[in-house]
């Protein structure tokens, strides 16, 4: 029989979907105080023209100073975008915010429609909703 996940895990929305991207995008950052994990998700779903190369950014204050995620902070790694080809990258940094963000090169005219989700789990105060 399989477990309930659905108490221990807290989606939030960092790219949101939205029409066909044409340059960079940062997402909202989200953040991970109460949690002990958390991981991305990058979900695209057409991507016709362009370069559309996803990462991760923390920081330490919400809105400000975000750098790029260490290597050696994440639990896989990440390539540019396919259509209908998710992506999922841990964290394991100490920031107390995280975002997603991709980087949009070559001179798409029709771009990329994709989001990014950050998954917040290991909660210190179950249930989550």
């Amino acid at each position: 029989m399989l477990k309930d996940i659905s108490q221990t895990l807290s989606p939030v929305v960092s790219v949101a979907p939205a029409a066909a991207r044409t340059t960079s995008t940062n997402g909202t950052g989200v953040d991970l105080r109460g949690y002990q994990a958390a991981m991305v998700t990058f979900t695209p779903a057409a991507i016709t023209d362009g370069t559309h190369t996803p990462k991760l950014q923390e920081s330490d204050v919400l809105g400000s100073g975000y750098t790029d995620v260490a290597a050696g902070d994440l639990v896989g790694t990440l390539s540019a975008l396919a259509a209908n080809t998710v992506q999922t990258v841990g964290y394991r940094g100490t920031k107390r915010y995280l975002r997603a963000v991709v980087t949009v090169t070559g001179s798409p005219s029709t771009g990329g429609i994709y989001s990014a989700v950050v998954l917040r789990g290991y909660p210190q105060v179950a249930p989550t909703a």
